[in-house]
Parts: structure tokens; C-alpha cells; sequence
């Protein structure tokens, strides 16, 4: 069966019941795996209105039909549930080898119900599934968790996927860390697992069980890479510079939002950029499964040595906190790796503490580039102790209980990634209207929008944004359910994308059904959001980043134009002006 195993792993942690249920084949072709499995999975057993860390809130991590293939940037698995910080449907992908081992073991995906009663973890193998007792591991890093396991299992080829103390603590910005320094970050997908008491999932296969149409793979894999090396990924600047290559690109641009989003310019940006990191603390490149391009960074600070920081990371405990220092910002990066949490959450709640602070509504005396603050933050709000018990709610639930959620600058409570909307009309939209809440892969403008890909377009100008960001969130749906990277979109068309997944499921999707897969998945966590409490009121940005309705728009101004994009925008997906998908689209693309 090309590009599946056919087998979904069903566990009960209410009373550590193993099952394997079949993957059907009409799932396949709506869904086809990775995240807009985990979104139908979801949609089937948790009610909208069930609190996050309740029992009844299920958990699911779904590989895609090209995770493990070989195929170049195949690497990717999808964590899915109901966010704990945001109250959305959510999922968190992540990259690096985990999912690929995940896949060749014999599984399409877990789904994990119910609550245990005491520390447990899942070990799986080609040829076993077990759950066992994780309660020697309960306390422990992500890294102690990984080698602790690697060392008793014995085989230090082991892929693990696990949680730190933040995520046992439920801290809203907890993360599912794989190999060190890889995340599922987004929602608080870790909190849900430690809400469970799960602590890890640990994989060993030696062999595949996927059979797949070798001549036809082959031929896949080998017209993907030449795609990927004409378009300059495996040279270029992703290559030599990671991620962070974005920095210096994004502030010339005043694209790079600093001090919380007070202002759009960092002065000492080329000091924490991808160029200075080559120069002083990078000591070698890294790449996930079958990656050519290795756009990773392995890096060593004071004897200390980690995976990152990206671009996101740089910004979140760099501009947006006003500091400038890139070993401090490393150090802060590794900590959250090793204790679990979201760089990015992590960061901007941090930002907003210091807002707070400098405004006179915090006692506390944190202030803007002090660049002593980050490592003991991190560590309190990984353990909540002191006022990291607040701060690990997220930062949206910190201002508001400080009486300014105005100064919190999220969407749907989280956190705004590091490209500043109030220039990027598209890229607001985007935000705006996530159903995960804010985020810059659930579409990604940043690519026309900055870097011209697949065209330029005017940053300023609302002409077209709202067609382009319903393409944009279509088709990034349908590429985390392959289980593809997203960087793949510099290399590859939309027709390029309908055809690896014709090639590796064996069924006839050309590019209209490809995107009509991913508006499939859209609605169905628009229609579970609408059902939780959600509304058109929670599809906007922060007041600051925003155009007054008192205020005359102009073209050239320098905030979002939230009304005339959303109403267009609702009007291109089918939805009413209160943004409710009407029952005729749901029909016509075959939503339930």
C-alpha cells in the first residue's frame, strides 16, 4: 500500500488499552494524512466545549504518506488536540528524524485518550507496542528523558518524543521536544501529553513496512531534489545561514517587531543574525530525514552546545525583548529545548512582562535588554515558581490579570510571530484569521509577500491578499498532511505537491483536489473553533497593530486594514459576513 501502513494506534490510558484500527481509505483521500488526519480524528471524539487538560481531550500524532519515504524533506509528523492556550483545534508539526522512525515502525499515527493515573510512557518497535512505566523519568529534561531511554532500552539509536518539567507543570507554552532540540511548539501541545501523564514515546524500527511502487518513488525523490537544488536551497542562504539568514532581510525591511511591538526596527539586529552566528558560535549544519539542504544549526556557548536558535527564537528573546546579546539568547534557546517550552510563546510573554513592567502595572522590575533576566524566567516558568506561575499561562491571561490585555499581542491568545503585520497586509490576515491562532505557517505571506515566492507582491497594498492567504492556508494544510516541509514551498508549485502525493498514495489528486483537501481540513477546524465559543470578533489583531475605525485609510498607512480584507476574505471561503461556513460549501466539499 504506497505511502501507508494502513494502521492507526489506538491508546486507551484510562486503563492501557492497545488497539490498531485500520486506515480507511475514503480518510485517505480527504485527509491524507499528517494534520488533517489528527484534525478529522479530533473532530470525531472531543466535543468543542471539552476543557483542554480534561480526560475526555484526546491527543494525536499523525505522520503524512511522504514521512519516511526518502523522498527530500520528507521528515515531518503532526501533533493535533485541542490547545490548551488558545482553546482552538491545533497541531504542532515537527521535523528531524522522529516521525520517519515513527512511520517505518509500522504506524500512521497514535491517538492517545483518556488519562493515566500515574507516569507512563509508550515504547514501540517494528514489532511491539508497550506501555510502560515512565514514573523513574518523571522529573526529568527532555535531554535526561532522552538518554535515560536510549540507555535502558538499549539502543542509543532510539527516537524519543517527549516532555519536559514544563509540560508536566501544564504550562499553556509547553512543547513536544524530539532528538534534543526538535519541537512540536505551537498550543501547548506538551501540556496535554503531561495532563495525561505521559512522558514520552520512544521508536526503534529496523525495518519498513511500507510497500511502495520502488520505481515510481525513486523517480519522485529524484525529480523533488533536482527541484529543490535548481531553486538554490542547498547553496543559498538557508544553507549557509539557517533560518536566522532572515534577520537583517526582515528588520531592513522594519518588518522586525521589537520591544513587544512597540516599534518595527532593531538597531543592533546584525548582531544576533545568521551571519554572526556563522561567524562566532555555530559549529556545524544540520539536517532532518532526508534532507539535502540542512538549514539546522548545531551551536556552542560557554561550553554548552544545542540545536538553534532559529530565526523565531532569535526574535522572541532578542527584539522583542529588546536584547542584543546572541549567546544569551542561545543559552535561553537551549534551556527551553531542554525544559520544554515554545521559543516563540516563551519569548513574547516575556516581552510583555517588561511592557508591563516598564508602564508602572508590574512590581516587578523587569525591564527591556537586561539580559539577566532570560535564563532564570525560562527556568520559573518552567517550574512555575514565583512569577513564572503566571507567566507560564501565556501571555495573554498574564496582562489580562494585570488589567491591559492590550498589551499582550496575540491572536486567539497566541503569541504573534516574529514578522510585524502592520506592513504585511497579507501576513495580517493570515494572523488574524489562523484558526490555530496566530501564526506564520498555517500560510505563510511572508513568501510573496517578502521574498516573492511564487510572485512579488506589494506588501502595503490589500489588492489580492485575501485570495493569495486562502491559497497560501489551503495548501500549507495539505502539505503538513503529507508530512512535508513547509520550505519546500521555494522549490515547489501546487501541482508539484498534487503530484508527489499521486505518486506516493496511488490516488488521482491533480492541484484542484490537492488545495480542496486542505480547505477540507481548514473548515473543519474553523466549524470545531465556532462550536468552542470562537467568533468573528477573535479573527483581528491587537488594537496597537490596527487601523482605527475613526481613522481614514489610507493606502500607505501603516497598520492592518482589518475590514474590508476579512469580509472579502470570508466572502472567497464560503462563509458569512460573521465568518460561518455556509451549509452549501460544507456540502459541495464534502465537510461533515
Amino acid at each position: 500500500m504506497r505511502g501507508y501502513n494502513n494502521a492507526i494506534l489506538q491508546i486507551d490510558l484510562n486503563n492501557s488499552r492497545i488497539q490498531i484500527q485500520p486506515f480507511p481509505k475514503l480518510w485517505r483521500q480527504r485527509f491524507l494524512g499528517g494534520r488533517g488526519l489528527g484534525v478529522h480524528i479530533i473532530c470525531q471524539k472531543v466535543e468543542p466545549t471539552t476543557e483542554s487538560f480534561h480526560s475526555s481531550n484526546v491527543i494525536v500524532m499523525a505522520t503524512g504518506p511522504v514521512t519516511g519515504s526518502g523522498i527530500p524533506l520528507g521528515s515531518r509528523y503532526d501533533v493535533v488536540t485541542k490547545s490548551p492556550l488558545t482553546g482552538t483545534l491545533s497541531s504542532a508539526n515537527s521535523g528531524g528524524f522522529f516521525g520517519a522512525e515513527l512511520k517505518k515502525a509500522g504506524v500512521d499515527a497514535i491517538v492517545f485518550s483518556g488519562s493515566s493515573k500515574k507516569p507512563v510512557l509508550l515504547w514501540l518497535t517494528h514489532s511491539s507496542v508497550e506501555l510502560k512505566d515512565a514514573s523513574p523519568y518523571w522529573g526529568m529534561t527532555t535531554g535526561e528523558t532522552t538518554i535515560a531511554l536510549q540507555n535502558d532500552l538499549g539502543d542509543v539509536s532510539i527516537r524519543v518524543a517527549c516532555i519536559g518539567p514544563a509540560g508536566e507543570r501544564l504550562s499553556r507554552m509547553a512543547c513536544i521536544i524530539n532528538e534534543y532540540g526538535r519541537a512540536a511548539g505551537r498550543g501547548g501541545m506538551g501540556a496535554v501529553m503531561g495532563s495525561k501523564m505521559l512522558k514520552a514515546i520512544a521508536v526503534r524500527a529496523k525495518v519498513s513496512n511500507v510497500d511502495p511502487d520502488v520505481e515510481l518513488i525513486k523517480a519522485t525523490r529524484d525529480f523533488v531534489r533536482s527541484k529543490i537544488e535548481k531553486s538554490g536551497m542547498t547553496q543559498g542562504s538557508l544553507h549557509k545561514y539557517g533560518t536566522a539568514a532572515l534577520v537583517n532581510l526582515i528588520n531592513e525591511n522594519h518588518l522586525l517587531p521589537t520591544r513587544n511591538f512597540q516599534e518595527d526596527y532593531f538597531p543592533s539586529a546584525d548582531r544576533i543574525s545568521g551571519e554572526e552566528m556563522t561567524r562566532t558560535i555555530l559549529k556545524q549544519r544540520k539536517g532532518c530525514y532526508a534532507c539535502p539542504v540542512a538549514c539546522g544549526r548545531v551551536t556552542e556557548v560557554n561550553g554548552s552546545k544545542g540545536e538553534g536558535p532559529e530565526y523565531e527564537t532569535i526574535w522572541s528573546f532578542g527584539p522583542a525583548c529588546g536584547i542584543d546579546d546572541l549567546k544569551v539568547i542561545a543559552q535561553a534557546n537551549y534551556l527551553c529545548n531542554d525544559l520544554g517550552l515554545d521559543t516563540i510563546s516563551t519569548g513574547s510573554t516575556i516581552a510583555c512582562a517588561m511592557e508591563l513592567s516598564a508602564r508602572g502595572f508590574l512590581k516587578e522590575h523587569l525591564r527591556f535588554g537586561d539580559n539577566e533576566l532570560l535564563e532564570d524566567l525560562v527556568k520559573k516558568i518552567s517550574y512555575r515558581q514565583g512569577i513564572g506561575n503566571e507567566l507560564a499561562e501565556g501571555s495573554y491571561r498574564f496582562a489580562s490579570k494585570y488589567g491591559h490585555p492590550e498589551l499582550s499581542m496575540t491572536v486567539k491568545k497566541q503569541e504573534i510571530p516574529g514578522y510585524d503585520p502592520r506592513r504585511l497586509q497579507g501576513q495580517g490576515l493570515e494572523y488574524a484569521t489562523s484558526v490555530r491562532g496566530a501564526c506564520h505557517v498555517y500560510g505563510n505571506m511572508v513568501y510573496p509577500e517578502v521574498l516573492g515566492i511564487p510572485i512579488m507582491l506589494d506588501p502595503l497594498s490589500t489588492n489580492g491578499k485575501p485570495y493569495w492567504t486562502k491559497r497560501f492556508q489551503d495548501l500549507t494544510a495539505a502539505i503538513d498532511s503529507l508530512g512535508m516541509c513547509l520550505f519546500t514551498i521555494r522549490a515547489l508549485s501546487a501541482a508539484n505537491y498534487a503530484t508527489i502525493a499521486s505518486n506516493i498514495t496511488g490516488l488521482m489528486i491533480r492541484e484542484k483536489e490537492l488545495l480542496m483537501i486542505g480547505e477540507r481540513i481548514w473548515n473543519l477546524q474553523k466549524i470545531f473553533n465556532l462550536n468552542s465559543g470562537l467568533s468573528k470578533d477573535d479573527d483581528t489583531l491587537p488594537a496597537r497593530l490596527l487601523i482605527p475605525t475613526s481613522e481614514k485609510i489610507e493606502s500607505d498607512t501603516k497598520r492592518w486594514h482589518r475590514s474590508p480584507l476579512l469580509d472579502e476574505y470570508y466572502t472567497l471561503r464560503g462563509w458569512d459576513r460573521e465568518g460561518h461556513p455556509y451549509e452549501a460549501k460544507l456540502r459541495e466539499r464534502e465537510i461533515q
